[in-house]
C-alpha cells in the first residue's frame, strides 16, 4: 500500500514526493504557507512559499525572511510535485494549497468560509480526490446571519452609543476581523480610533485595500476625543489599563464565538456581534460536496463530531491532530502584544 501523498507528523503536513511542509508549525526548509495567521506562518522556516497578498503581511509578522509570492492558479512544480494556491476567503491572502502527483489530487483548505465579505478574494472550491478541512465551528448550532445585516447592527449600536455620550469599543483580530470591521464601518457616524496593533497591519493592507480614515491611539490622544466614536482593538486589549481614558464606554465583540450566550458573559463583554472568518456548519459541508473529493481529514475545531457526520453520509472521513487553534490562532504575535500598553 502506498503512503498517502500528504501525511501528518510532529513538524505538520508533510509532502514527502517534494520534500516539503504546508503550514507546519516546527521549523523546516521549506514550508508553503496558506494565510498570515500565526497558527499558519510560524517563524523558523529556511523558505517560505505563500499568495503574493500574503508576502508583506508574513514579512510584517515575522520579519527578514525568505519568501516567495505566487499568484492563483499559478502551476509550481517541486520534485515533479505540482502545486497551486487558490482563494480561501477567510482573510486577504488566504489561500488552498492543491497538491498534485501522478493523477491524484489534494487540497489543503487551511482556513476559509465561503460568504464574499468583500475584502478577501472570494473561496473557490477545487476539485480533488482528498481534502483537509478545518472544523472551527463544525457544529449544526453555528448558522451566520448575512455580513450586511451584522455590519448594520454594529453600525446601529455605535450610533446609539454616541447618543448616549458614550465611546464604542468593538474587539476584533488585528489580521483579517479589524480590516473587514474597518472596511464597512460608518464614517459617517463619527471618528475610527486604532490600536497600534491594528493601525499598523492596517497600514500593510491599506494598499491592497479601500479602508476609511483612521487615527492610531497613542500616549497623547486625549480622554475627550473618544466620546461618541469607535475604538477597534485586539482581543488582548480588553481588561489592560490601555482602555482606562476611554471612559465612559461600551464593549462589544465579534466573533463566531458570540454565537455561544455564555461566551459574552465569560469575557465580560457588553454586547456580541456573531461574525466568522471561518464557515459555519452548513458552508463546510457545501465546500466539501463542491470538491467531489472522497475522502475527507477534519482538523481543528469540532473535527471527532464533524468527522462522525461525514462518515454518515457515505464520505470516507478521519481526524488528525494539529496545532491549528481556528479563531484561537488569530490572536496577535508576540511583537503584536507588546504594543498594547
Amino acid at each position: 500500500m502506498k503512503p498517502p501523498l500528504l501525511a501528518f507528523n510532529d513538524k505538520g503536513i508533510y509532502c514527502a514526493e517534494a520534500d516539503v511542509y504546508l503550514d507546519p508549525w516546527r521549523p523546516v526548509d521549506k514550508a508553503i504557507i496558506s494565510h498570515g495567521h500565526a497558527d499558519h506562518s510560524r517563524w523558523g522556516h529556511k523558505q517560505y512559499i505563500t499568495h503574493h497578498t500574503n508576502v508583506p503581511i508574513i514579512k510584517h509578522r515575522l520579519g527578514d525572511i525568505q519568501v516567495t509570492g505566487k499568484a492563483w492558479d499559478e502551476s509550481f512544480v517541486i520534485n515533479n510535485v505540482k502545486f497551486s494556491l487558490h482563494p480561501a476567503g477567510h482573510i486577504i491572502g488566504s489561500s488552498q494549497i492543491r497538491v498534485e502527483y501522478k493523477g491524484e489530487v489534494w487540497v489543503f483548505s487551511g482556513d476559509y468560509k465561503t460568504e464574499d465579505d468583500g475584502v478577501a478574494v472570494p473561496y473557490e472550491p477545487v476539485k480533488c480526490h482528498s481534502f483537509i478541512t478545518e472544523c472551527t465551528f463544525g457544529l449544526p448550532a453555528f448558522k451566520w446571519l448575512p455580513q450586511d445585516q451584522v455590519m448594520s447592527d454594529i453600525n446601529n449600536w455605535w450610533q446609539q452609543n454616541r447618543e448616549d455620550g458614550r465611546t464604542s469599543i468593538l474587539f476584533g483580530y488585528s489580521l483579517g476581523k479589524a480590516q473587514r470591521l474597518l472596511k464597512f464601518l460608518d464614517p459617517s457616524i463619527g471618528k475610527i480610533y486604532t490600536h497600534g496593533a491594528i493601525e499598523n497591519m492596517t497600514e500593510v493592507i491599506r494598499p491592497m485595500l479601500e479602508l476609511p480614515e483612521t487615527i492610531r491611539i497613542t500616549r497623547d490622544t486625549k480622554k475627550e476625543e473618544f466620546k461618541g466614536n469607535i475604538v477597534l482593538a485586539p482581543p488582548s486589549a480588553q481588561g489592560t489599563t490601555w482602555i482606562r481614558k476611554m471612559v465612559p464606554y461600551v464593549t462589544a465583540s465579534a466573533s463566531g464565538w458570540m454565537a455561544f450566550r455564555g461566551a459574552r458573559r465569560r469575557r465580560a463583554i457588553d454586547k456580541g456581534f456573531v461574525l466568522s472568518d471561518h464557515c459555519d456548519w452548513q458552508g463546510l459541508l457545501t465546500s466539501i460536496k463542491a470538491t467531489g473529493c472522497e475522502k475527507v481529514i477534519c482538523t481543528h475545531g469540532y473535527s471527532d463530531i464533524f468527522s462522525k457526520y461525514l462518515t454518515e453520509q457515505g464520505y470516507d472521513a478521519r481526524t488528525e491532530a494539529t496545532q491549528y487553534e481556528g479563531e484561537l490562532g488569530e490572536l496577535e504575535t508576540k511583537n503584536e502584544q507588546e504594543v498594547i500598553s
